[in-house]
């Protein structure tokens, strides 16, 4: 049973609220009986709304989530997440972002990004047509975040929660992506210098390309085109990591670069 039009926006409301705030709410799941992810989309695009008409914030790209083992092991959610990145969450590589002015309940992922050079309108989009419509790939850690309680979440919960999104930062060097088998592509991560895990681009679906191509067609379900210039992040090669004030974060991924975050 789907809900109702006027609690779809009320719940997007409550979330951006939350946002703001820097709160957590009880889940979705737990108060809306019979909410569906459907019924996600619509209240992340309510959440979506209340931001960009109370910023100056434009979307400037999509994300998909929970597309590994490792990621849907520790949050005990079993298929791919999707949402929206606004000009607001980027944050420059090197720098820092304050914990207690933007995020709750912050977690670091390492992650391959997609710059495109070219629309893509799903359905019927295949790992050839992203890459034939991808101009690099970028080396980056995506800070998710929930505004759910204690990352108590299922599919429902995160998806209306704009994927929990949180910030992103995007390394320096820009690869063509003929260039890299990946697949293959390794990738460790290092926490205040100390080597804590390693994946690889299979983690993803089998392959970075599938994942991507997931998330086009499954947003153009929904009538939403992937746009020329968008950033495309493509889900988290390891594991989710807890972060707070005074952690660094680094990244090295062999062939494509490196990225790295402070937290204050």
């Amino acid at each position: 049973m789907s809900l109702p039009e006027d609690q779809r926006q009320a719940l997007g409301e409550e979330l951006y609220h939350a946002l703001r705030d820097c709160k957590t709410l009880a889940p979705l799941t737990e108060r809306c009986e019979g909410i569906e992810i459907d019924d996600a989309y619509h209240i992340s695009q309510a959440m979506l709304k209340c931001r960009l008409d109370a910023t100056n914030e434009k979307v400037v790209g999509k994300k998909i989530g929970v597309t590994s083992a490792a990621v849907q092991d520790m949050l005990g959610v079993y298929q791919p997440d999707f949402g929206f990145l606004t000009s607001a969450m980027h944050i420059e590589n090197k720098t820092s972002v304050t914990i207690k002015d933007n995020l709750i309940q912050p977690r670091a992922e390492a992650e391959i990004a997609f710059l495109l050079k070219a629309d893509l309108q799903g359905p019927g989009v295949t790992e050839q047509d992203v890459l034939d419509a991808t101009e690099c790939i970028i080396p980056c850690f995506e800070i998710v975040d929930s505004r759910i309680d204690d990352w108590k979440i299922k599919i429902q919960d995160t998806v209306a929660d704009n994927a929990s999104c949180g910030v992103y930062v995007l390394g320096e060097e820009r690869v063509n992506p003929n260039d890299v088998d990946l697949p293959n592509l390794s990738v460790t991560v290092f926490k205040n210098g100390k080597e804590i895990s390693s994946g690889k681009g299979s983690a993803v679906q089998g392959n970075p390309l599938t994942a991507v191509a997931w998330l086009a067609n499954t947003l153009g379900e929904f009538g939403i085109p992937f746009k020329s210039g968008e950033v495309i992040l493509s889900g988290s090669l390891v594991p989710l990591e807890p972060v707070v004030a005074g952690d660094k974060m680094h990244m090295e991924c062999e062939g494509l670069g490196s990225a790295t975050i402070t937290f204050a």
